[in-house]
């Protein structure tokens, strides 16, 4: 008996989670929104720093459209992310330029996913998931050939925000 309830629960289990569309769903609703973002903005204009932690981005559902400044190799330079709950962030950028992210204490943080795009989205040139902890983070951008880059982050997995 115990072995029959137990194979149940096991499949109804499963079953439940296979109906719940899982990751895939929400990977799927993260890439919308970076999407969205990427493409409608709102957008707010920030020149890289060539070093240090350099201007504030944040994951306030806006596009942040970066001038990057000449550092060695071309063009590139770093802006901050103060995170205030540590969970994985998805970095959309608009450009297939090299990013490298660092913790406070200047700790490279590996990415856990990178892709030069979303099957979702175009737009999406560069796609990051990064697990990232409470404090301020650096994000460094190139060396590239482009003079500019957009960038939009998200919170990985499921939420609910109201657009500004």
């Amino acid at each position: 008996m115990k072995k029959k309830l137990l194979s149940a629960l096991l499949l109804s289990t499963a079953l439940l989670a296979a109906g719940c569309g899982g990751d895939d769903e929400e990977e799927a609703h993260v890439d919308e929104e970076g999407c969205e973002h990427l493409q409608e903005g709102p957008a707010v204009n920030v020149t890289a720093a060539v070093s240090g932690a350099g201007p504030a981005v944040s994951n306030d559902h806006k596009r942040y459209d970066i001038a990057l400044v000449d550092v060695a190799g071309g063009k590139g330079g770093a802006v901050s992310f103060a995170v205030s709950e540590a969970t994985d962030y998805v970095l959309y950028a608009s450009a297939p330029v090299p990013v490298k992210v660092t913790n406070g204490s200047g700790a490279t943080v590996e990415f856990e996913e990178s892709a030069t795009s979303s099957t979702l989205c175009t737009d999406i040139q560069g796609r990051y998931v990064v697990p990232l902890t409470v404090g301020t983070h650096t994000l460094t951008f190139g060396p590239s050939t482009l003079s500019s880059v957009s960038l939009v982050i998200e919170e990985s997995g499921e939420h609910d925000h109201d657009h500004e």
